[in-house]
């Protein structure tokens, strides 16, 4: 599909290579000699251990079509990109590929024996050979509603948001074609690809492409519900897409309780859906297959979406779909990435300086009391608009129902409740065992009016879309209200919703940090990942919205506003990517590792002063090691005696400004910035010098952030790390 090409004939392959031969003759010399050679090993050591074919990616050196700055036009520049792929083909047999991606990166995916990939492996002109793997989706647990739903009605008008993901529910009024979308998009060329249950038709002014890829993942593999299109089996794309780009002023309605009015962060925006992720017979097998987030990546960077949001996480490494995106970077495409929720197991996703990469922090809260008739009050986690009670309270355990469990009716699992002593009442149920929201269903199911949901070991609380109206408490809370009630045989409570409650802004502790060894400091930033409320389609969990909690939340929320920033001023992704970190507020919960530049402020982002811009080609020189200069990033790392770095601004705003300097935060260095301060007129850049010195007798590593403060009042911070 698309860009993600599939084999072609033979005769096809000759007709490549006839014209490359009359059309590019000595061209092509200079051009390979100009391709540099992998490093030796590098490409073998991504090999795992296996016997007998499996599904490999191979990436050949140098960019595909979207970083390509030569002199040949695209249509012959993509038959030598093919005839490189041929003649790498030919080393192992000329195999038939299974796809081929020209723009994103020069590879393909196809079919190999461990020999043959070990060949390709060493072969100078590839730069890369591993095997097609899962990944799984980074926001897979559904708590309680963080942010508010009342959102922007304006917002990313003209812009495009790639959505890779699981694809999406059409029909949802989120995603109308509505009359406030203002001007079309000018650059986005995609197309709305058929299948089950999609015609062309289902595309609109709002879903504007829409695409699926399922070779990596395999037919073959899929649940038997799965809709081979870019239908949405699972819920989580349709979330990312609502959270990002929903129309504004839908009403949200659950369980006829009026949730508020909600919009996605760039209600303006338009939507590309690029369907990678699938669902498989058993759910601990649903994911997305490397191969089809590489075709997906290179379709929407031919397409020309303007964001791309990929809430997917996977290794902390330079690997084929980092290298995709490397491509998407080139095509001056702002990328945005999930952290991943591997907490202090794993180290963030997504490491290359091309990508805005996304960990997880807490938002504000819903929540509720349980009120007795008398005695005091107990305050937990509710999403529930309206007040339930007085009611009588009933333990599950004291009404199980004929021919079920104590065990089954403590815990409230379904049909476990005997409704003739249920009905009109409240139940305290406990955790475990089903789902938190399948203990609601079967308190209604019982005729039950409202439910208290106890912890009976530490966790979290969570104010879920239940059936009825639910507060959750927490261990010691729950079993305070049992003794209540031990002693007031009968007694009565009211189930109130306290709204909305602001909390200090912290880390999440499942939210992956960065590797402190790494090239660039990650995270970037980190944005409300806890709670947030999306559409979902009705089929999946009969409902339309859920709250979702992972870093893809934040990653959905950062790309709305990199939408909302283009639409604004037209800079480049770059420049985006730097307003979105540079503008972020203080977050608690760890260093810099943990919370790179602070937590995301969509109010601020649209004057940040200065930004850290970098040339598109930069990234590539990097990743080479052929850069003559340090890479611009909004942030720096300082490894082993490393002493100096130094970093480009440039003045965003439309008049000449006195920018002062300040480093905080550093316990165990003496840092000094110079210049301590600059003046620039608009558009006019400047580079400054960070100076790190050890304190006698204190460790080494060290975290801060070194801040300018325009004197209009704009602030400009990038967090550093030391571990020198």
């Amino acid at each position: 599909m698309g860009t993600a090409m599939r084999a072609g004939s033979g005769h096809a392959h000759g007709l490549v290579r006839r014209a490359l031969s009359c059309a590019l003759g000595v061209a092509l010399v200079t051009l390979s000699l100009a391709l540099l050679p992998v490093s030796p090993g590098s490409a073998a050591a991504s090999l795992d251990d296996g016997e007998g074919e499996a599904l490999y990616l191979v990436t050949l050196d140098g960019p595909g079509l979207s970083g390509y700055r030569g002199f040949l036009p695209t249509t012959l520049n993509r038959l030598r990109i093919l005839e490189e792929q041929d003649a790498a083909l030919a080393l192992v047999g000329t195999p038939t590929p299974v796809v081929r991606w020209t723009t994103a990166l020069n590879g393909f995916a196809v079919h190999l024996t461990r020999a043959e990939a070990d060949t390709l492996a060493a072969e100078p002109s590839v730069s890369l050979v591993e095997k097609n793997s899962v990944r799984k989706l980074a926001g897979r647990t559904r708590t309680g509603p963080g942010p508010g739903t009342t959102r922007p009605r304006h917002g990313g008008a003209g812009v495009v948001i790639g959505i890779i993901d699981s694809g999406i529910h059409p029909e949802s009024p989120l995603f109308a074609d509505v009359s406030t979308l203002g001007r079309e998009a000018p650059r986005f060329g995609g197309s709305c690809a058929t299948g089950q249950d999609w015609d062309a038709s289902t595309c609109n002014r709002k879903i504007v492409g829409a695409r699926w890829f399922v070779d990596g993942f395999g037919s073959d593999n899929l649940r038997t519900a799965s809709s081979l299109s870019a239908r949405d089996d699972d819920g989580h794309g349709t979330q990312m897409a609502s959270i990002a780009a929903g129309d504004a002023g839908i009403s949200v309605r659950v369980e006829n309780q009026r949730l508020g009015s909600y919009g996605g962060v760039a209600p303006q925006a338009r939507l590309a859906v690029y369907k990678a992720c699938w669902t498989a017979p058993d759910p601990h097998d649903d994911g997305c297959a490397t191969a089809d987030l590489v075709s997906a990546i290179d379709a929407a960077t031919s397409d020309g979406v303007d964001v791309l949001n990929l809430s997917v996480g996977g290794p902390a490494g330079f690997d084929t779909v980092e290298r995709a995106l490397l491509g998407a970077a080139e095509a001056d495409i702002v990328v945005v990435a999930a952290a991943g929720n591997g907490g202090p197991r794993s180290y963030a996703a997504h490491a290359s300086p091309w990508v805005t990469t996304v960990g997880a922090s807490t938002g504000v809260a819903r929540r509720g009391r349980v009120q007795p008739g008398s005695g005091p009050s107990l305050t937990g986690a509710m999403s529930a608009t309206r007040t339930v009670g007085p009611a009588p309270l009933v333990v599950g355990a004291s009404v199980a129902a004929p021919g079920s469990s104590r065990a089954r009716a403590r815990v409230c699992t379904p049909g476990s409740l005997d409704a003739a002593r249920v009905s009109g009442a409240i139940v305290l149920c406990e955790r475990g065992e089903v789902g938190r929201v399948d203990k609601s269903a079967a308190v209604r199911q019982a005729d039950g009016v409202g439910m208290v949901l106890m912890n009976v070991a530490a966790g979290s609380i969570d104010a879920d879309v239940h059936s009825v109206p639910t507060v959750h408490v927490d261990e010691t809370d729950g079993r305070a209200l049992k003794r209540w009630l031990a002693q007031h045989p009968g007694g009565r409570v009211t189930l109130r919703p306290l709204g909305v409650v602001h909390e200090p802004a912290r880390v999440t502790r499942w939210s992956s940090g960065g590797d402190p060894a790494g090239a660039v400091l990650k995270p970037d930033l980190v944005a409300p990942s806890v709670g947030i409320l999306g559409a979902i389609p009705p089929n999946v969990r009969g409902a339309r919205w859920d709250f979702v909690s992972g870093t893809s939340a934040g990653t959905a929320l950062t790309s709305g506003a990199a939408a909302v920033l283009l639409r604004r001023h037209g800079w480049s992704a770059a420049e985006v990517r730097s307003a979105l970190a540079t503008t972020a507020s203080a977050v608690g919960g760890g260093s810099v590792l943990r919370g790179g530049a602070g937590r995301l402020r969509p109010g601020s982002i649209d004057d940040p002063g200065l930004v850290y811009a970098v040339a598109v080609d930069d990234y590539r020189a990097w990743l080479d090691g052929t850069l003559p200069h340090e890479l611009n990033t909004p942030s720096v790392l300082l490894s082993s005696g490393d002493t100096t770095a130094q970093r480009t601004v440039t003045n965003v705003g439309r008049r000449t400004l006195y920018f002062s300097s300040r480093a905080t935060g550093f316990t165990r260095h003496a840092v000094t910035v110079t210049p301590a301060a600059i003046r620039l007129d608009p558009g006019e850049s400047a580079t400054w010098t960070i100076t790190v010195a050890s304190v006698a007798g204190v460790g080494s590593l060290d975290d801060g952030f070194v801040t300018w403060r325009g004197a209009n009042g704009t602030r400009t911070r990038i967090p550093v790390l030391l571990t020198r």
